[in-house]
């Protein structure tokens, strides 16, 4: 069997899929899901970012200089030796939502800010049905728009075909929403898809070794954390952007909150 491009094959034993990262700066890997105009959320506010926020954030990244990178190139840099430097952002979005080509990537195209956008295969087009009881704003980008995407330095990584928790599916519905997703996408988009985003941060370690088989680089949870506590490529932790964050609790989250916290780790 080959060896996979991210370090090796598990270790008999071991706590998974490639090397622990090496030692650097803090990436901060910031997870996002719908971005636009909505009023304070009852619920699910880690699914919304006000587009005056996104703004604001954005634009202090610009100022205070950070290092807006893509996914690869971070992932590189944390198991691959690869350089990284100074402060280190990136940005990723759940879901593929039509908001986020509506408001989100033109702020980013402002800044000329690399993303990441996960995309649920079979529901591209259609709404976030497992977000209960949420407004009309679900729409998911199609294929016609998914295509646009790499014309604007937006890679688009799987997230399942339907948005499922991993864990509690069987071996052959498990390997249908990693394997197919992922085959799914690329016949979309005529690309590879390098990376894979676990739907409700829910995983195991069986669910992680399914996607590692998959030929995935690497795969994004919704542990909270910077980039650098993952134990290997295909459980790296993020930080997540929610309604409430201001310029304030952003700059906690992304100069202080480096430390992993496995509790209350599920999203959207």
């Amino acid at each position: 069997m080959a060896e996979h491009p991210l370090g090796g094959l598990p270790p008999q034993g071991g706590p998974g899929p490639g090397p622990r990262p090496a030692p650097a700066p803090p990436v901060s890997i910031l997870m996002y899901h719908q971005v636009g105009p909505f009023p304070e959320p009852a619920s699910h506010r880690a699914s919304y970012c006000h587009i005056r926020r996104f703004e604001a954030q954005m634009a202090y990244l610009h100022r205070l200089s950070y290092r807006v990178i893509g996914l690869g190139e971070a992932m590189a840099g944390l198991f691959q030796r690869g350089p990284l430097r100074g402060r280190s952002v990136v940005l990723t979005f759940d879901d593929g939502y039509q908001n986020f080509f509506e408001y989100a990537l033109p702020v980013l195209a402002r800044y000329g800010f690399p993303a990441s956008v996960f995309v649920v295969s079979d529901r591209a087009g259609g709404t976030a049905s497992w977000l209960e009881g949420s407004p009309a704003e679900t729409r998911l980008m199609d294929a016609a728009t998914l295509r646009k995407l790499s014309r604007h330095g937006v890679e688009v990584g799987a997230h399942s075909r339907t948005h499922p928790r991993l864990s509690r599916l069987g071996a052959a519905e498990l390997a249908d929403e990693v394997l197919n997703s992922k085959s799914a996408l690329e016949d979309l988009l005529g690309q590879e898809v390098r990376y894979f985003c676990y739907p409700y941060g829910d995983y195991s370690p069986e669910v992680r070794d399914v996607v590692h088989s998959a030929e995935y680089a690497g795969a994004l949870t919704c542990i909270r954390g910077a980039a650098n506590t993952a134990e290997n490529a295909f459980e790296v932790p993020r930080k997540a952007i929610s309604y409430g964050d201001n310029l304030i609790g952003y700059f906690w989250k992304l100069h202080m909150k480096h430390a992993r916290k496995n509790a209350g780790v599920g999203g959207p």
